[in-house]
């Protein structure tokens, strides 16, 4: 058995640790820049002339125009939890037949998105911009890929559960489960 699953490994090129080497990697670096902002926002770090902190405190735009600063709106965190949140529903509409643990897992990482509103309002608006625009990315890359043209772009294979109406789909199955409920 072990024989033909490597084989499959090898002729699908599809090792499991394939799946987790982007959150090896994705998560410190979220973790470190994160910090690295937290530092430039509170003047943890130091250098000559005009400081990380003082440019981060005048060069903001629209309601913050203090970097280092809550952002007192709420705009910034509420929006890191709801691109967070609709990044995990994306996910979840695309799954069928959950496993129990799957579903804990799923609700997990819910709670989890909801619970960065709270925290981002803690923090300085630099990493909470950091953060929006990473989440941002993610729900781009998210959506990106499933456009069947952008797949062919780039000669990504399509797999038996790709859809040729993958937004359609996708809205299909939100409409059904959030909206007709009855």
């Amino acid at each position: 058995m072990r024989r033909l699953v490597s084989e499959l490994y090898v002729r699908d090129n599809c090792h499991p640790f394939k799946a987790t080497v982007l959150v090896w990697i994705q998560f410190p670096m979220w973790i470190f820049m994160s910090v690295a902002l937290r530092n430039f926002s509170t003047g943890a770090t130091h250098s000559e002339g005009f400081s990380v902190q003082e440019q981060l405190a005048t060069d903001g735009i629209l309601w913050f125009p203090d970097l280092t600063a809550l952002d007192s709106t709420w705009i910034l965190p509420i929006s890191v939890g709801i691109i967070n949140l609709l990044i995990v529903e994306i996910f979840a509409l695309q799954k069928i037949g959950t496993s129990r643990f799957q579903t804990y897992v799923m609700y997990f990482v819910r709670a989890v998105s909801l619970l960065m509103i709270p925290v981002a309002a803690t923090v300085p608006s630099s990493i909470v911009l950091y953060w929006l625009c990473s989440s941002l990315m993610g729900l781009s890359q998210n959506l990106l890929l499933r456009s069947p043209r952008f797949r062919r772009l780039c000669r990504i294979p399509l797999t038996k559960s790709d859809s040729d109406s993958p937004y359609k789909d996708l809205f299909a199955a939100f409409y059904a489960k959030f909206i007709s409920r009855k």
